[in-house]
């Protein structure tokens, strides 16, 4: 397992911007594709990206595809998630998750480290 921490949450008003960060601890972020889930609250947990080790490949949930970008810095162990054109139904807590594998997968169960999440609150 390898220890993710996300920052970068926040208070944006419809139709704005954030970008979140997720730093994993040292080489344990070698060979893992990572990615991005989301819980609102009442809701089940949902993918919403993942991106290949080391970043060939991206995968985006049909409701963020086009408004959020999925990126990766292997020298700094820290991917991000850039979400523009934000809506108040992207209000969840948002969580970096890393894969034992190199390959994306939207299932949770493929994805053995979690961070501790981060708020993001749209407003209309």
């Amino acid at each position: 397992q390898v220890q993710l921490e996300e920052s970068g949450g926040g208070l944006v008003q419809a139709g704005g911007s954030l970008r979140l960060s997720c730093t994993a601890s040292g080489r344990a972020f070698v060979g893992r594709a990572m990615g991005w889930f989301r819980q609102a609250p009442g809701k089940e947990r949902e993918f919403v990206t993942a991106v290949s080790w080391p970043g060939g490949n991206t995968y985006y949930a049909d409701s963020v595809k086009g408004r959020f970008t999925i990126s990766r810095d292997n020298a700094k162990a820290t991917i991000y998630l850039q979400m523009n054109s934000l809506k108040p139904e992207d209000t969840a807590v948002y969580y970096c998750a890393a894969s034992p594998q190199p390959s994306t997968s939207s299932r949770s169960e493929f994805y053995d480290s979690w961070g501790q999440g981060t708020q993001v609150t749209v407003s209309s």
